[in-house]
């Protein structure tokens, strides 16, 4: 259960991972606290009106940052510094995520499809995705294996300058698959 006017991580800062309550300033109510100073060194066990009045003269906020230690860990900070810079870690940890993506060819698939196909490669590798390159065979295809591996070393020359190869091509079943990772 939330303390009132206690601020939750995750409703206030798009997510977070981690949901902590903060008290600020005149939301403590619990005496004494244990204080460490704006410089992060450790003040000692303070009744919380001389805590409060600690932040104040340093112009910053007594924030509670372990509320479950016996007394309470408090810390003297910008609240509004300390909100944006979890607030800027969270958006970090969002970053891109690689994903697999995924170009189909057939061996019979002419030139210039071909080159929109690793066109298209190379956006989803310029936008750092792992690209899976297909080459489907279909009922006597599977006979000319040889054509569609013509196909895959077409495709991974023309990609080659963007790319380098994870996963050599192979055979699963019906398909001829192989995996480029963009170069880093």
């Amino acid at each position: 259960m939330r303390p009132i006017g206690s601020i939750s991580y995750a409703q206030s800062f798009g997510g977070l991972a981690i949901e902590r309550n903060l008290r600020v300033n005149e939301q403590i109510r619990i005496s004494p606290v244990k204080v460490i100073n704006a410089d992060g060194t450790l003040v000692g066990t303070l009744p919380t009106g001389k805590a409060m009045e600690l932040a104040r003269e340093a112009g910053l906020d007594l924030v509670e940052v372990a509320p479950n230690e016996r007394p309470p860990v408090c810390k003297i900070m910008d609240f509004g510094k300390f909100k944006y810079s979890q607030k800027k870690r969270a958006s970090k940890q969002k970053q891109h995520q690689v994903q697999l993506k995924e170009i189909r060819v057939r061996p019979k698939t002419g030139d210039h499809d071909i080159e929109v196909k690793v066109k298209r490669a190379r956006e989803f590798l310029e936008h750092k995705d792992k690209v899976q390159v297909n080459v489907l065979f279909r009922g006597r295809e599977l006979a000319h294996i040889d054509e569609g591996r013509r196909v895959m070393d077409e495709v991974l020359q023309a990609l080659e300058d963007v790319a380098k190869v994870e996963k050599l091509p192979s055979m699963e079943g019906k398909r001829m698959t192989a995996i480029v990772a963009p170069r880093a």
